[in-house]
């Protein structure tokens, strides 16, 4: 872990860091708010506002984190500071820097960090803003970056408040030294009402020099909404106190009205009071702000609210109205347009669709953009279930319309679920919930349709959510177990490899085979360690069959979705066989159509990778689904497996007959070695071979079977061979 040099002004530094006297984490709701707008902005988990002292960093504001300090050393903002603008690390893992860092090898498990210095007027950096994600990203963009620097300056103006609010509760003297060099204006006056200090930034901001204002009453010269501000604040002595602010429009010399926000200070001494008001001009942080709030809440392609504003929208309307219908509108077949015209030309699709539900819905109605081609809908008042379905079929019909696109004719549907208050939820996240499983319901009824939400929706929710804790008494207590198909060559009969096979050995329900949990396993958060799991226990098993004999033994083991999104997919897998001895090209990966069809580098990257190490990589499944002949150029794949579905339909389907020629086909064209599911007849078996299919696997030759029963057959091969 490399430390981050000192400054060679390190001391004046630090002095710059205690006048704002912070030694603890703030708990102040203007730096929250602005930390939730960062977090918005940016969609980022973690949002700090980073102080570094001599030793250590301390978090005077935070979002998503619950550390309060790290040391110096551990800190990411001691090497910030140093910059003159923002520092990026798109990855922590892949910098020399940071790889070792506790903070990336434990939690919170910094992935990227991006941070811009926090300087003082005096132009020292005392600390930086940052956000934090969890997974590697790409460089800031120059709109990015912009959008920092402003937000740095509002966590400044935030702090900058507070070193004003401690010199001024010290003493007049030490407040007017402060005032000097602040880019407020600051004006303090008498108990009479004469103005006896009046600072630089008040002479540019209202246009009278120093000599021209000081020893006249501020009434003659300050207009009078400031000056009723002014005593109303002065006579309430708690607000005094507590540093209580006012809004209000200032007016300059020439007339021009400035909006600034007021705060007022008392000083007693000797019997006589001296009041001092800070004068902070407010126009360039609203429009910062309103920019910001703009873009943390609204879409940036469509101009529609997104998912934080829909949700505090509803939050709102659960407070004042008394009937609510909310909508969750997915576009069906999206996708396959998507990638056939290109994101450009989706994006233009999306911008379609949202003026199409924003017309099919009343004025004060909202449309968000909840992500990618799904969208939402938030009717106050509304509890009708007739008003709700036509509004629906209103949004599916504009949807379906043919829209044109660079010449092209498109047409897609629209899914659509929906659920009412307070009869399907009082809560907004109940809401959202409910929605979104009336939409899935729509989906898997046909699609292009509506559903309300049912009770029977959530009571399958639950039981798929009971499926998930089950998951982990199993993963814990060793439920889960591998089984092993063989795979034989068909002019040998020889075994020459086996499937690994996941099986639940269910403590009430018996032995499970994936059908019964493989779609709940694959949605939930335990997908990649099980994943994991199985490449390790088949890969050890296999190198136990290797090492005790085995000739030119493959063991094929299918890989989860999951398993790629941590971005360490191949790198684990190179460990994995170092770890149990087994060669590489013993080792076949399988993919199936929902792993290749995500066509970026997350999927591509590790593959090509395992596969210039000597992995096989076998597309499973193959013809069921769409993918294109382009992904068989494009992966690296080595093997096609026919489909158990053609294989048994083939004798009796000259159609499934033609698609395993074809299939076998392909495979000789590109190079690629085919191997046929589910055989469980001799005649298919025959008709393989005569097709010129050289290797298959089915219940003819063996069902899945546990490691000691495929260690048997094995042996009895091996002593076959060997007489």
């Amino acid at each position: 872990m490399s430390q981050a040099p000192r400054l060679k002004d390190e001391a004046k530094r630090l002095a710059a860091l205690s006048e704002y006297g912070i030694d603890h984490g703030l708990s102040d709701p203007g730096l929250n708010n602005l930390l939730n707008l960062a977090a918005n902005v940016f969609n980022v988990p973690i949002v700090l506002v980073s102080l570094i002292e001599e030793q250590r960093q301390l978090l005077a504001a935070g979002l998503g984190i619950s550390v309060c300090e790290t040391s110096r050393e551990a800190s990411f903002c001691a090497h910030a500071i140093l910059r003159r603008k923002i520092m990026v690390i798109p990855d922590a893992r892949l910098d020399a820097r940071f790889k070792d860092n506790p903070m990336v090898t434990g939690t919170p498990h910094i992935r990227f960090y991006a941070g811009i210095p926090l300087r003082t007027l005096s132009g020292y950096a005392i600390g930086t803003l940052c956000i934090i994600d969890l997974k590697p990203r790409r460089t800031l963009s120059a709109r990015d970056e912009h959008n920092m620097q402003d937000l740095a300056a509002l966590v400044m103006d935030r702090l900058e408040m507070r070193r004003l609010e401690l010199a001024r509760n010290a003493s007049q003297v030490r407040f007017e030294n402060i005032a000097n060099t602040s880019p407020d204006s600051i004006i303090c006056v008498n108990d009479k009402g004469i103005i006896t200090f009046w600072n630089a930034s008040a002479e540019k901001m209202l246009e009278y020099s120093r000599a021209q204002i000081t020893g006249n009453n501020i009434d003659t010269i300050v207009p009078k909404a400031f000056i009723e501000k002014f005593n109303a604040v002065v006579s309430d002595k708690e607000a005094l106190i507590k540093g209580v602010t006012v809004e209000l429009n200032v007016q300059s010399r020439s007339g021009a009205l400035i909006p600034v926000e007021l705060s007022v200070s008392m000083w007693a001494d000797d019997f006589t009071v001296s009041y001092g008001a800070i004068l902070r001009d407010i126009t360039e942080r609203r429009r910062n702000e309103e920019r910001l709030f703009l873009l943390a809440h609204m879409d940036p392609l469509t101009g529609l609210a997104n998912r934080t504003l829909l949700t505090s929208s509803l939050e709102q309307a659960l407070k004042d109205e008394p009937a609510i219908c909310v909508m969750m509108v997915d576009l069906d077949g999206f996708k396959d347009v998507n990638d056939s015209l290109g994101h450009a030309r989706g994006d233009e699709i999306l911008v379609s669709v949202a003026k199409k539900i924003q017309s099919s819905v009343r004025a004060g109605d909202l449309v968000a953009r909840m992500g990618g081609d799904e969208f939402a809908v938030l009717l106050p008042g509304v509890s009708d279930f007739k008003l709700a379905a036509e509004t629906a079929e209103r949004i599916i019909q504009e949807i379906s319309q043919a829209m044109i696109v660079e010449e092209h004719q498109i047409n897609i549907s629209a899914s659509v679920g929906m659920v009412l208050y307070p009869m399907h939820g009082i809560t907004a996240q109940d809401l959202l919930t409910s929605a979104d499983l009336a939409l899935y319901q729509a989906k898997a009824e046909g699609r292009n349709c509506h559903r309300f939400f049912t009770r029977e929706m959530r009571e399958i929710f639950q039981a798929k959510h009971a499926f998930q804790l089950e998951f982990i008494r199993a993963y814990e207590q060793s439920e889960f177990e591998v089984f092993y198909q063989p795979q034989v060559n068909l002019i040998t009969n020889e075994i020459i490899g086996a499937e690994a096979l996941l099986r639940w050995r269910h403590p009430q329900k018996g032995l499970l085979g994936p059908g019964a949990f493989l779609a709940a396993l694959e949605r939930g958060p335990w997908a990649e360690r099980i994943g994991d799991w199985v490449v390790e226990t088949a890969c050890r098993q296999a190198a136990e069959w290797c090492e005790a004999g085995a000739k030119n033994f493959r063991i094929s083991i299918n890989l989860f979705s999951a398993q790629f999104r941590s971005g360490t997919l191949a790198q684990k897998i190179e460990q994995v066989l170092t770890r149990t001895g087994l060669d590489a090209g013993s080792l076949e990966l399988e993919i199936t159509e929902n792993i290749i069809l995500r066509y970026d580098e997350n999927m591509l990257q590790p593959l090509k990778v395992l596969r210039d190490a000597g992995i096989g990589i076998a597309f499973d499944d193959y013809g069921t689904g769409y993918a294109s002949l382009s992904m068989l150029k494009n992966y690296p794949v080595t093997r096609l497996k026919i489909d158990q579905t053609f294989v048994r339909a083939m004798c009796d389907s000259p159609p499934d007959a033609a698609i395993v020629r074809a299939i076998l086909y392909l495979g000789k064209s590109f190079g690629l070695n085919v191997i046929a599911e589910g055989v469980e007849t001799m005649e298919q078996c025959e008709r393989l071979r005569n097709k010129g299919c050289e290797e298959a696997q089915g219940y003819l030759f063996g069902h899945p079977m546990m490691a000691e029963d495929f260690t048997q057959q094995l042996r009895a091969q091996m002593a076959s061979e060997s007489r």
